[in-house]
């Protein structure tokens, strides 16, 4: 399984996605099949639709791919390519495919197409549509029969040669097993999932983890930006008149307290998206695939920025009162002025 997450906008209406693509599609709400719907919390479960079917060459095979696409109302189209293995593939056929998959720049125009496609069908329903260029990819081997024989530590590194006993080790290290026929390995970019049973549901929690990461990264970099223009609209501030310094000012703080609330908002959202509560099997794998991707980092810097900008509102309020306290005092002795001047030049009269 193939992963591209894709940012495209402020958010998406899943309502409305339905009922767009329920019209020559058929479409259908992430859900897991192993878990109690109790325990485990989705805020707004993502829209799947099945894309069909594209030939696929890599490693001189070709492979018929099935394409699927998966709306997240947080504003991420995630485009998911799986590549049936025949039953007869040998271990070093996936491990080169493996290399292929991570050398390989062909299927990027692939996954291109497919997310024109389907962002020109629902363009009604993305809201403050824009690419950003945000990009998350990663990769799922996924077996329902395994050969322990077989070694995943090439698989998830596309590594060739041989590594060495601490890379070993740390590609390992975050190994899952809950009976006797499943076993899961996460790293940053890969994971292997084997699961005789046929279940999604961790593929289907680690592409949530990741789209997380990718919407932290995308509003981290947007706060960077906004932080950058605040500070070259104090500086631009300073340079005009007390009267009109005072409308920029007030202009800056209405422009930042909007921004405030509305990263605010989504970051929440975006924690809120998904809880799980009572499995602690899944807990344990969605837990530590968000600390791989580390999104706590991400949360804490823009954490971080919103306090830097909330300390620059902050600053720019006590200047507007203070500046608005001169102005006012200026008018109480220009008044004062005024009438002592009227006051002697009646005396003259």
């Amino acid at each position: 399984m193939v992963y591209r997450l894709y940012d495209t906008a402020e958010e998406i209406n899943l309502h409305r996605v339905e009922e767009i693509l329920s019209q020559e599609h058929q479409t259908s709400r992430m859900r897991l099949s192993r878990i109690r719907p109790k325990s485990i919390q989705f805020k707004n479960p993502p829209v799947a639709v099945d894309l069909g079917e594209i030939p696929v060459t890599l490693c001189s095979r070709t492979y018929k791919a099935q394409f699927t696409g998966k709306i997240y109302d947080l504003g991420v189209i995630v485009i998911i390519m799986r590549l049936p293995l025949p039953s007869e593939i040998k271990y070093e056929d996936i491990k080169n495919l493996s290399i292929e998959l991570y050398n390989s720049e062909t299927i990027e125009p692939v996954f291109l197409k497919q997310l024109s496609n389907i962002r020109n069908i629902l363009s009604t329903a993305l809201i403050k549509e824009a690419f950003s260029g945000f990009v998350e990819d990663f990769t799922i081997f996924y077996f329902r029969e395994w050969d322990e024989t077989w070694d995943p530590v090439p698989l998830l590194l596309a590594e060739a040669e041989p590594v060495s006993k601490e890379v070993r080790r740390e590609t390992l290290r975050n190994s899952f097993s809950y009976g006797l026929e499943d076993l899961t390995i996460i790293t940053w970019d890969s994971a292997l999932v084997y699961d005789s049973t046929g279940s999604t549901d961790i593929p289907d929690l680690l592409e949530f983890a990741n789209s997380q990461l990718l919407e932290l990264r995308y509003y981290d970099s947007l706060l960077t930006v906004e932080m950058e223009n605040m500070y070259d609209a104090i500086e631009e501030a300073e340079k005009l008149t007390s009267f009109r310094r005072l409308n920029h000012y007030r202009r800056i703080m209405n422009q930042l307290m909007e921004l405030i609330v509305d990263v605010t908002e989504i970051t929440e959202r975006i924690d809120n998206s998904l809880k799980v509560t009572e499995d602690v099997f899944y807990a344990r794998i969605y837990g530590t695939a968000l600390s791989i991707l580390r999104t706590k980092n991400w949360a804490e810097s823009i954490n971080r920025k919103i306090t830097i900008i909330t300390q620059s509102y902050t600053m720019l309020s006590n200047r507007n009162i203070n500046q608005r306290s001169e102005l006012l005092e200026l008018a109480i002795i220009f008044l004062i002025l005024l009438e002592v001047f009227l006051g002697v030049f009646g005396l003259m009269k």
